[in-house]
């Protein structure tokens, strides 16, 4: 165990936030699966140290948690308004995951429509019928070789629903290379959501959360009903609105709106909205 002193970060938040579905805290320890590993990380309120119990080093948690990402000029830079403010500094120290491209993918096809519990049970129980077990009861995500070949009646037991046969289709074009995951970091932001949306079960959404997530794509601005009701409820007197009223319109005014890190501020309203509701500005 070692520790780890950043600045401006807050654990539970960027944990706990919606981004990533394979952390559980049980008293004052998160314990998660990143890779082939089993992690531990704990954070101390006075001191925000960071408490890792890991053999990875503390390059990787530096690079996972995005902790080279400068807060303070992205907050400025995405400050346009009072709400966006208040959950910049009620939420201060929410940073941004680097997931892994392929998991990110996959959990997010499994994301449609489903609460973050349902969610997490689907990963699990993929995981721990296709993946290798780490330790008891934590496994290995699995990989697209094994899921492009794995048999429906197990795929089925996983509970994904109408999801299991576009899984399965996801899974053969990565484990082929048709869909290069790396060249996606190589294409411009609408070239590689093109890509992606052209996977049974990807729509604009997914695409931006995968694209935000795992790809360096700040300007990805994922819409899903939280945020379409943030936009209705507090900018629909926008001009922008008298013409644009669909998810892919709002979209495209949330990369306008905040700029290039416009997917902080997604994340940071999102999970304002899904703890507090609509909020009081005055």
């Amino acid at each position: 165990m070692y520790r780890l002193k950043p600045e401006i970060f807050n654990l539970d938040y960027t944990l706990d936030c919606g981004q990533v579905f394979r952390w559980e805290k049980s008293g004052d320890w998160w314990t998660g699966v990143v890779g082939d590993h089993v992690i531990r990380l704990s954070q101390e309120e006075d001191s925000g140290d960071l408490l890792i119990d890991s053999q990875l080093p503390p390059e990787f948690f530096s690079y996972y948690f995005r902790l080279d990402d400068n807060l303070p000029s992205i907050y400025e830079s995405i400050n346009k308004d009072l709400l966006i403010n208040r959950a910049i500094n009620k939420y201060s120290g929410l940073r941004l995951i680097r997931q892994n491209p392929w998991e990110c993918l996959i959990s997010y096809m499994l994301a449609t429509a489903s609460s973050i519990p349902t969610i997490q049970k689907r990963i699990y129980l993929l995981s721990r019928f296709f993946g290798q077990e780490l330790e008891e009861g934590y496994f290995s995500f699995p990989d697209p070789g094994t899921l492009a070949e794995a048999d429906l009646s197990l795929l089925d037991k996983c509970k994904l629903g109408f999801r299991t046969e576009r899984i399965k289709e996801a899974a053969r074009e990565v484990a082929s290379d048709e869909l290069d995951l790396n060249v996606l970091y190589r294409l411009e932001y609408r070239y590689a959501r093109e890509r992606l949306m052209r996977l049974r079960g990807i729509g604009e959404k997914v695409a931006d959360c995968v694209l935000l997530f795992a790809f360096e794509k700040m300007e990805a601005f994922p819409v899903d009903t939280h945020v379409r009701q943030i936009i209705q409820h507090y900018h629909i007197d926008d001009s922008y609105f008298e013409t644009c009223t669909n998810m892919s319109c709002m979209g495209e005014w949330g990369r306008k709106y905040f700029g290039y890190y416009c997917g902080y501020a997604q994340q940071y309203l999102f999970y304002q909205k899904r703890l507090e509701g609509f909020v009081s500005l005055y």
